[in-house]
């Protein structure tokens, strides 16, 4: 069964695996965010049990794609979230709700640095139309001038005496 986004549209705008942005790919190419893993099989490949991964999707942890019929289909993106959530609930003995915290800061910082490598991207453009555009009106100077600095200096001294405010 394929995964759905708005629309009815395969790999549509709302689901993960199409970007609905400019470039616009194949609606049946896998990528780390392709919906295609059922619960049973996510549970085996992130170690959990089943029921632990329908109780992260209510708390909002790890929240996978979903079919017509509103089966849950898990992306490898999703198995590698599920990972790190055993990980910090385990390993480091951070409670849910401190996880949910933990990701929700993670994905604000991606983005964050996903919106500065536009500016600056954005920057770099405005400054090479600058460069292009200065380089346009130095080549639009007229020829027949010539600097100030070149023209030779004459060696006579004028002294200048201002005329004396007294009456005469």
């Amino acid at each position: 069964m394929e995964t759905q986004g708005r629309g009815g549209i395969p790999g549509g705008p709302g689901s993960r695996s199409g970007t609905g942005g400019p470039r616009s790919r194949n609606p049946y190419e896998l990528t780390d965010e392709s919906p295609v893993y059922v619960i049973s099989v996510a549970a085996q490949l992130s170690g959990l049990h089943p029921q632990t991964l329908r109780q992260y999707d209510r708390l909002g942890l790890v929240s996978p794609d979903r079919t017509a019929g509103r089966g849950r289909r898990y992306s490898a993106r999703d198995i590698q979230l599920l990972r790190q959530v055993q990980q910090l609930s385990q390993d480091e003995g951070i409670n849910l709700a401190g996880i949910k915290r933990i990701i929700e800061l993670e994905n604000q910082v991606a983005a964050l640095q996903e919106r500065v490598a536009e500016l600056q991207a954005a920057v770099e453009g405005a400054a090479a139309a600058m460069q292009q555009r200065e380089a346009a009106v130095h080549a639009s100077y007229r020829r027949d001038l010539v600097p100030y600095d070149q023209v030779r200096q004459a060696s006579a001294l004028v002294v200048w005496r201002p005329k004396s405010k007294r009456p005469e």
